[in-house]
């Protein structure tokens, strides 16, 4: 830890890279879900979707494996085996004419992936704390977002001139590139003696450890209800733009606009974090989603949708406030995790994936004809996530009080 802690600029460009390889295998692929869809014999468009949802599903569960594997053996090795795992799927997502093995094959890829996202985090709070990670994680939010800006374009790019498997083998590649920078120029951030010596028991005593930080929990709780709203976007804006909106060749920089605005506001997180607190910044930021998504179902309740600046205009808000939302939440419920870092990050990614996998799912199943239901699941969790952030300040000024 740093008594006097400053920008590292590779640090943060490598910890940026490590991330985006998972926001690249997502959204480079938006662009060609038709495609894979009906070369695989897909009938509903709305299963496509799963090509999505259930690469969450992976990195949710893998963050289980490699978060506490990583405070016993290094941060290090288990990016290395996480990205290994990553091939294998790679090769199977490419090869399969199944459209069960590619779901198979996604998971898998998520499973590895949960890797390089978790030992980011992890090695971020191995080497800062308090609210200058969160400025820090916001710096790597931000470069962290120019991935999804570009993807798309990306994919829609390589499936013109070549196929959508291209987009599997460019990830690859891209992968491959950044875990060899990793390897030459990241040293290991794990103090030898906060290693924790491995036996199964981890799982149970990391659990036990994290539950007894109940602000932690809290939230990572408010993590997977925005997680989980923001995820039915991902797996559901291809399918509003393109066949609601009839805008398919435009989708990618649609996308890249609302990818921008939460680019954006990450950006004013890092410069005003240190100023404001990580805490009130979040806190404000779940109320304007809120109002955000409120004012939409409330304008167009009868369903029919808006045009389609109107739809942006109400978008761009909505990431924007997601923008000061993401990094926070993962600092703060850090903060108190440093002595378990590894699988503290693990569980706090665990539970707020897995919690937002089945919220994308079911909701992403009613948005058929109308963006309606999108903005009523924004409205129903954001208010949720408000609830709990209204507990905690509460618990926060009576705690004070009984100190004074």
């Amino acid at each position: 830890m740093q008594n006097k802690p400053t920008f590292k600029a590779e640090f943060i460009a490598l910890m940026a890279s490590l991330m985006s390889i998972v926001a690249l295998s997502i959204d480079a692929l938006l662009p060609a879900l038709p495609e894979v869809g009906h070369s695989l014999g897909v009938t509903n468009p709305s299963d496509n979707q799963l090509l999505i949802t259930m690469i969450f599903l992976g990195l949710g569960f893998g963050q289980l494996i490699f978060g506490p594997l990583s405070d016993s053996f290094g941060r290090k090795p288990m990016v290395y085996f996480g990205f290994g795992l990553f091939v294998i799927a790679s090769i199977i997502c490419v090869t399969t004419e199944d459209f069960e093995m590619m779901i198979f094959g996604r998971i898998l890829q998520g499973i590895g992936l949960s890797s390089p996202r978790t030992i980011a985090i992890a090695m971020t709070r191995d080497t800062y704390s308090g609210d200058f990670m969160a400025k820090v994680l916001s710096v790597i939010v931000m470069f962290f977002i120019l991935v999804p800006i570009v993807a798309p374009t990306m994919g829609q790019w390589l499936l013109d001139l070549f196929n959508w498997q291209a987009i599997f083998n460019a990830n690859l590649i891209i992968g491959l590139i950044i875990v060899l920078w990793f390897w030459r120029r990241q040293p290991e951030t794990l103090n030898a003696k906060n290693k924790i010596k491995f036996s199964p028991a981890i799982f149970i005593t990391g659990t036990k450890e994290f539950i007894r930080y109940k602000e932690a929990v809290a939230f990572t709780v408010v993590s997977g209800f925005i997680t989980g709203s923001f995820m039915v976007y991902l797996s559901t804006s291809q399918q509003i733009f393109q066949e609601q909106y009839q805008l398919g060749k435009w989708f990618p920089y649609i996308f890249a606009s609302t990818a921008f605005s939460v680019g954006f506001a990450t950006f004013m997180n890092s410069r005003l974090v240190l100023q404001f607190g990580s805490f009130n910044i979040a806190f404000k930021a779940a109320i304007a989603y809120s109002l955000i998504s409120i004012l939409y179902v409330v304008l167009f309740h009868t369903g029919n949708n808006p045009s389609v600046f109107i739809l942006l205009i109400f978008f761009l808000l909505q990431f924007f406030a997601i923008g000061f939302l993401f990094g926070n939440l993962r600092s703060l419920a850090m903060e108190p995790l440093g002595h378990i870092a590894g699988i503290g990050s693990a569980i706090n990614g665990f539970v707020s994936t897995v919690m937002a996998v089945p919220i994308a799912n079911y909701i992403g199943g009613f948005v058929k004809t109308s963006v309606l239901p999108l903005f009523i699941g924004f409205s129903i969790f954001g208010v949720l996530s408000v609830l709990v952030f209204v507990l905690l300040k509460y618990k926060r000024v009576s705690l004070k009080s009984n100190i004074v």
